[in-house]
């Protein structure tokens, strides 16, 4: 994927994720992103590792691996933020 996708893959899956894990975060549009993004590098990896599958395209599988590593990169943000 490229980088503007990788972004939108990045926004989609930063708020989907805040959205499954509400909270007081004082993070913006910008840090959603960044966790988006990074949730998408985990899930991506953590998919192949389990051969669940990667994040190359964008559809179901890719969205759902990309949201599974944003609630886990956004809960080890929340205790390192505490």
């Amino acid at each position: 994927m490229g980088i503007l996708s990788w972004i939108l893959m990045g926004l989609i899956a930063g708020v989907l994720g805040k959205f499954l894990m509400p909270g007081r975060d004082p993070s913006g549009w910008i840090i959603t992103i960044v966790l988006g993004i990074l949730g998408a590098v985990v899930g991506g990896f953590v998919g192949s590792q389990l051969g669940l599958g990667s994040v190359q395209g964008f559809d179901i599988r890719s969205l759902a691996l990309a949201i599974g590593g944003t609630v886990a990169v956004l809960a080890i943000y929340r205790l390192v933020k505490r």
